[in-house]
């Protein structure tokens, strides 16, 4: 059996064989200091990742193959020439071409677009409702709006329709003439009114008076005409469908000469209204007992 010094021996002789065959089969031991350098910064650009120079195929180190080209080769062909920038400016005008393409069938999708803000006036549903008019367009949309207000006051009496009988009754009754006075037979009040409008003026066609006192509906026509007009006492005097009060409202009117053009004016040219005696037939009548 070797002894353990002879065993020590074989060990490093080993070692010494087997640094020799490392050292001289690299090339460090050639004397050739430039193939040493080479080595040295190849290793330092593949460590970088610039161990491929433009052109150059890139080979895989472990299996020796080709494991591509680098990006600037397009064609494949080993080098960087003008084919290569053809092919890449093709590949660029494909891309570009399904780019747009893309965003047209999105936009296709999305349907119109909006109008810029400084074209709308408003936050709403329809941007062509809101668009801002130009010029006549300022008048055409007045006017529209005037036309639409007209037509919704001459529709607010078809939409409203009565339910109770006291409502059938009341615009049943207001069908009756232009100026009607809801009164009660035993108010100084009602016969105040009454007087002036009666007495005083000729009114065509004549004022149609109802009795509330009387009436069957009265107490539930008079809820009626206070949800109507705001007023719930009497007099309640209605030119063509709208109150003009009661009877301190027919005085002062009187008393001011107002009286005539303001019933005339809720007419609509449906009321003719005059007094029964001017001034100067006042003035240049007898007196009374001689």
């Amino acid at each position: 059996m070797p002894s353990a010094r002879r065993i020590r021996l074989l060990a490093l002789a080993a070692v010494v064989t087997v640094f020799f065959v490392l050292f001289y089969g690299t090339g460090f031991g050639r004397g050739n200091s430039g193939t040493s350098a080479d080595f040295y910064h190849k290793t330092m650009d593949a460590m970088r990742g610039n161990g491929n120079a433009p052109g150059q195929t890139i080979i895989n180190a472990e299996t020796g193959k080709k494991a591509g080209h680098i990006p600037a080769d397009t064609d494949g062909d080993g080098d960087i020439d003008d084919d290569d920038k053809k092919a890449r400016k093709e590949l660029q005008d494909r891309l570009s071409k399904l780019a747009q393409e893309a965003k047209d069938n999105a936009n296709e999708k999305a349907g119109p677009k909006p109008d810029t803000p400084s074209k709308l006036v408003g936050v709403g549903n329809s941007a062509e409702g809101n668009r801002k008019p130009d010029g006549d367009g300022v008048k055409k949309v007045e006017d529209k709006k005037a036309a639409d207000a007209a037509t919704a006051e001459k529709g607010k009496e078809k939409a409203r329709v009565p339910e109770s009988p006291a409502e059938v009754a009341l615009f049943d009754i207001l069908k009756k003439a232009p100026v009607v006075i809801f009164s009660k037979s035993y108010c100084p009040h009602s016969k105040r009114a009454k007087g002036i409008l009666l007495e005083k003026y000729v009114i065509t066609p004549k004022p149609y008076i109802v009795e509330l006192d009387e009436h069957e509906l009265g107490s539930q026509i008079q809820d009626v005409l206070e949800g109507l007009t705001g007023r719930r006492t009497v007099p309640n005097i209605m030119v063509n469908k709208a109150s003009i009060g009661g009877a301190d409202s027919i005085v002062e009117l009187d008393n001011k000469g107002e009286l005539m053009s303001k019933i005339q004016g809720l007419g609509k040219g449906k009321i003719e209204i005059s007094e029964h005696f001017s001034a100067e037939q006042v003035k240049g009548a007898a007196p009374a007992g001689r």
